[in-house]
């Protein structure tokens, strides 16, 4: 059966693993988003990926389709458990498809948060933990301190994954 499996690329290598699997004739799908960036008092946007050194591939492991994956250039693994490939559900690919604009960036919504806000992480290792809102690294990303094995630790995620809390 056809599916949709995680792939692991070297770091910053998610364009190039991308385009030597096409090559190698798979479906690939590398969501990416716009960055902001600050640089010699300038500020700009540029595309990121969306979970960095990761991108999907659409192969079928029993028909050996998935054999040539880990060895494509940039590509460090694709993702198992055990001996089998980890299959990503169509609807996650679908979700995160249905999130790009025009020009095939995903948007995620920007948060109204004040620096020392309370906030509740619902997504991530750190699901259901509280914290205090610092900032937002980009239109994308916030950074939240939260309390991680008795210390306070700052956390960079993504900003659907964190709401005010109270």
């Amino acid at each position: 059966m056809i599916r949709w499996y995680a792939t692991y690329t070297q770091s910053g290598m998610e364009l190039w693993a991308r385009s030597n699997l096409w090559e190698r004739g798979y479906e690939v799908y590398l969501p990416r988003y716009l960055k902001r960036r600050r640089h010699a008092r300038r500020t700009d946007w540029v595309p990121r990926p969306l979970f960095s050194r990761y991108l999907f591939v659409r192969a079928d492991p029993e028909r050996g389709g998935t054999r040539g994956i880990d060895y494509a250039p940039g590509v460090v693994h694709l993702l198992r458990m055990g001996q089998r490939p980890s299959a990503v559900p169509d609807q996650i690919i679908r979700e995160i498809q249905g999130r790009e604009n025009e020009d095939g960036f995903v948007t995620l919504h920007e948060l109204a948060l004040q620096r020392g806000q309370p906030v509740r992480i619902v997504a991530s290792a750190l699901c259901d933990q509280a914290g205090l809102f610092d900032r937002m690294s980009d239109n994308q990303r916030v950074v939240v301190f939260a309390n991680f094995l008795g210390r306070l630790v700052r956390v960079h995620l993504n900003a659907e994954g964190v709401t005010a809390d109270g």
